[in-house]
């Protein structure tokens, strides 16, 4: 699940439907995450969390992307008045491929389509469409900067477009490092390696872009604000 938020340019017939966002689909997402998805993650990794978000939305939610088990870290250990107005970016091309899948997808993590498409050289795009739309509702957004999950555990550098949202919304980050996701379940893995290994996530201060400050700057910050709490869980494990 990542990418940076774009103009919708997914099928009418695969996004998902308007009712994953009422009341029902709110509550039937909370049963999934906490009750079903949580204890699963639980079984399987051990995860400590460090920090607590100082405000609760809406905002930005970035992260370091390394492993499918992000998405589930975030949706089940970030606090519940946060998650259950939280809306996370998926990748068009592979969640929103099929009408099931689209489904599912967005019934356990209220996903919404984004395009990853890079043909535009990194520029930045408009905002509009679902992410757009979901900000100015109340909602918060999780996006993985980076584009796509790691192939080593390395960080890749962050793409414009959360950066690009927080600016022109004039919304606030909220910057998490997520350490051993990608030694629990690296990309390739279609389950957690057995043993339960040792997950950080880490949550920091809020960014709130200042007055002025490019998207190029912000993302900068914004970046950096990440690496520094994933490096921390690096130095700590060692």
């Amino acid at each position: 699940m990542s990418a940076e938020p774009a103009p919708e340019t997914v099928p009418a017939a695969n996004r998902q439907p308007a009712w994953l966002e009422s009341r029902l689909g709110v509550w039937l997402r909370i049963v999934i995450q906490r009750g079903l998805l949580k204890p699963l993650v639980r079984s399987l990794i051990r995860v400590k969390v460090v920090g607590h978000p100082e405000v609760t939305g809406p905002m930005v939610v970035v992260a370091n992307h390394s492993s499918h088990l992000d998405a589930p870290l975030m949706v089940t250990f970030l606090p519940l008045a946060l998650t259950r107005r939280l809306a996370v970016g998926a990748a068009a091309d592979y969640f929103f491929d099929s009408k099931k899948r689209a489904i599912i997808t967005g019934l356990v993590f209220n996903a919404f389509p984004i395009d990853r498409n890079k043909n535009d050289g990194g520029k930045n795009r408009p905002m509009r469409g679902t992410s757009g739309r979901l900000l100015d509702d109340g909602f918060s957004l999780l996006v993985f900067p980076e584009g796509t999950r790691s192939r080593d555990g390395l960080m890749g550098s962050f793409q414009p477009g959360a950066a690009a949202l927080c600016v022109s919304k004039g919304m606030p980050c909220l910057p998490i490092g997520i350490t051993g996701a990608y030694d629990a379940m690296p990309r390739g893995r279609n389950w957690p390696r057995p043993g339960r290994l040792p997950v950080r996530f880490a949550i920091g201060a809020p960014l709130t872009p200042r007055p002025g400050e490019s998207v190029a700057a912000f993302a900068a910050r914004m970046q950096a604000a990440v690496t520094a709490l994933h490096d921390q869980g690096v130095r700590d494990a060692g």
